[in-house]
């Protein structure tokens, strides 16, 4: 069942927040299913919809076959169900009738879900009570866990020293060497860090292999991230000696998983941005967080097979009253999101820093995570300016800048976030890091939050409903 902020039930009468067609909308997986939902989004196709006091929609849509799809979505992850065979997740059914509640909650009518969608529902909160309660049991065999570790690590350290004598005889050879070599031998060397174990050192060496003539100044580029390679094989090699969060830093970045750990943080956590990398044969989802009471920024990520959106989602520009599970390391930025108390409310923008206060930031993450691309920051009172690399984010006074990331420069979101501009300052959050700074969602200033206009015409935005704005 849904609880309040205090942890007790919400009663059957209680109102539900009702999403914006911003946040719905940056739920959709790709473009296509944005725009797919879009045309669902009106109660023409739609038939014997309604809600419970809990925030649950449910209803049926005409398809192309004889039968009608039926859908229903649970808000607390939030979680959908659908009958359409769509691999995408959420599928434009889900998303057409979170938009048909977004821009006009009367063709929802409350009431009791039938029984195709009450028995999904129970089960989904049956299964979430179960998880909540402590599982009171450790490891089957403990000391076979421990003995399986041992093993492990005998391996990682066998394909360091290994991957340490490469970077050797490359830096002998001479990096025009590598130029010549081609792409195969990187790849053999990242298929030998996988037999030893060690996925994290086999993605940095698959990186490496793409920077040989990729343009200008690739030599500078190449040593810089051999360097970091070679530092990150010395932590391995030398683990025993390192400070407890630093050494949990070096085993994630070498690819060993830890369960979340530590006490959970209750929070009301603003969802900042959500977007999706492809990775070899998986989707990896990236979610940050925004804690108003705490300060702290979270990061949660979830996986997916290739062609397939992770399961987790969450509006962007919401907040939630929810648990969140902090994993170890230095920067204890990846959590686990847990239980959450009530309904996904509208919220403003997280306070900013300016663009010196960003570069210092990412400069103090780095003493404790030299492998770090990037940190996350929010930018207050910066305006978009064109240069002559690009665009750049430049302090209101003038008194810094910073130059948009390239990957940001592609994506149409760039001019929307201009557009929100308008030659004046705006709130942008983003990752900051050695490439730039990447805008992942803005606000306008000067409104407090209070209805931050979207400046994409199509998007079906109300001006006085839309706070934040994603950029991806």
């Amino acid at each position: 069942m849904l609880l309040t902020d205090g942890g007790e039930p919400l009663g059957a009468a209680a109102p539900a927040a009702r999403w914006t067609v911003e946040q719905v909308l940056a739920l959709a997986p790709d473009d296509a299913s944005r725009k797919a939902g879009n045309k669902l989004g009106s109660a023409g196709p739609w038939s014997d919809t309604g809600g419970d006091g809990s925030g649950a929609v449910w209803g049926l849509c005409r398809g192309s076959g004889s039968r009608p799809y039926r859908t229903v979505i649970d808000p607390t992850g939030p979680a959908y169900r659908c009958s359409c065979p769509s691999r995408k997740f959420p599928c434009k059914h889900a998303l057409g009738l979170l938009l048909l509640l977004a821009s006009d909650g009367s063709d929802l009518p409350a009431g009791d879900p039938p029984d195709w969608a009450g028995e999904w529902l129970a089960d989904r909160r049956a299964r979430a009570q179960v998880k909540e309660e402590p599982s009171g049991g450790g490891p089957a065999d403990p000391e076979a866990a421990r003995r399986r570790a041992e093993r492990r690590a005998e391996r990682i350290g066998g394909g360091a020293r290994e991957l340490e004598q490469r970077l050797t005889d490359l830096l002998r050879g001479g990096l025009a060497a590598a130029e010549q070599s081609g792409y195969g031998l990187w790849e053999e060397t990242a298929a030998r860090m996988v037999d030893a174990q060690a996925p994290g050192l086999a993605g940095r060496v698959r990186e490496l292999g793409a920077i040989p003539a990729s343009g200008p100044g690739w030599p500078v580029r190449l040593l810089e991230e051999c360097a970091l390679l070679h530092l990150l094989d010395t932590a391995w090699l030398g683990i025993d000696r390192l400070p407890p969060p630093l050494a949990a830093t070096v085993r994630t970045r070498v690819g060993l998983t830890a369960p979340a750990a530590g006490p959970p943080v209750r929070d009301h956590w603003l969802v900042l941005a959500q977007y999706d990398t492809p990775e070899a044969k998986i989707v990896t989802r990236r979610i940050w967080l925004y804690g108003r009471d705490s300060g702290r920024i979270a990061l949660l990520l979830s996986f997916g097979a290739a062609g397939r959106s992770p399961a987790q989602a969450l509006p962007v520009g919401a907040t939630l009253d929810a648990e969140v599970t902090p994993y170890p390391g230095s920067g204890q930025l990846r959590a686990e999101l847990g239980r959450q108390f009530g309904l996904p409310v509208p919220a403003g923008p997280p306070p900013g820093v300016t663009v010196t206060g960003a570069i210092t930031a990412y400069g103090v993450a780095l003493r404790d995570d030299p492998w770090l691309d990037s940190w996350p920051v929010t930018l207050r009172d910066v305006i978009p300016v064109p240069s002559a690399d690009g665009w750049q984010l430049t302090d209101a006074e003038g008194d810094a800048a910073l130059p948009v990331a390239a990957a940001a420069l592609s994506r149409p979101a760039l001019w929307k976030l201009v557009a929100l501009s308008g030659g004046g300052p705006v709130t942008v959050f983003g990752e900051c890091g050695h490439r730039g700074f990447d805008p992942l969602a803005a606000w306008a200033s000067g409104r407090g939050g209070e209805g931050a206009a979207s400046a994409d015409p199509s998007s079906r935005v109300r001006p006085d409903a839309a706070e934040t704005v994603p950029l991806i």
